[in-house]
C-alpha cells in the first residue's frame, strides 16, 4: 500500500557549487582519484548537503570546464552524512566521461549536465572525484531544493 499518493516538492530552492582545484589554490587543476569506494584520495565537495530535518532534492549537476583539460571521467558519489573513509557510507551513483577541452576566447566550452533527479535523506551529501589529473579543473553546480 502506498504511503504517500501526493507528490512532494522542494520548499526552498538550493543552488550549491564547488570548483575542482588542487590542494594548492595557486596551482589550479584536478587531482586524480582512482579509488572505487570514496575512502581515500582527493574528493571534491560536498557539492550538496541535504537539509538536516527533511532532506533535499537534487535535479542535476552542471559541469563546466575552467580551461584546457585532458579527457577524464567524473564520478558522482552519495554519502550517508558520515565519514567518507568508511566504504559502507558511500555509493557510486553516476559516472560520465568528460571530453578534452581547449580554452578559447572565441568558442564556448560545452556545459555537461549530469541528471540526478534524486531525493536525499536528511544530511546525506554528494561528492565528486575525477579519474585523471587535469590542468584547469572544473566548476560543479548542483541545482535542487530543500524539503
Amino acid at each position: 500500500m502506498a504511503q504517500n499518493t501526493n507528490p512532494i516538492f522542494p520548499l526552498i530552492p538550493v543552488n550549491s557549487w564547488v570548483s575542482g582545484v588542487a590542494a594548492n589554490a595557486a596551482t589550479p587543476g584536478v587531482t586524480a582519484n582512482t579509488t572505487k569506494d570514496l575512502t581515500s584520495g582527493t574528493i571534491y565537495g560536498p557539492i550538496e548537503t541535504a537539509e538536516a530535518t527533511n532532506g533535499s532534492r537534487v535535479d542535476f549537476i552542471k559541469v563546466r570546464a575552467l580551461g584546457t583539460n585532458v579527457a577524464t571521467v567524473i564520478r558522482i558519489w552519495i554519502n550517508n552524512g558520515s565519514v567518507t573513509t568508511t566504504a559502507a557510507n558511500n555509493t557510486l551513483y553516476l559516472e560520465r566521461t568528460l571530453s578534452a577541452t581547449n580554452v578559447s576566447e572565441t568558442a564556448e566550452q560545452p556545459d555537461i549536465i549530469l541528471p540526478l533527479n534524486i531525493s536525499l535523506a536528511p544530511s546525506y551529501r554528494i561528492y565528486a572525484t575525477f579519474g585523471t589529473a587535469v590542468a584547469a579543473g572544473f566548476h560543479l553546480t548542483a541545482i535542487g531544493g530543500d524539503y
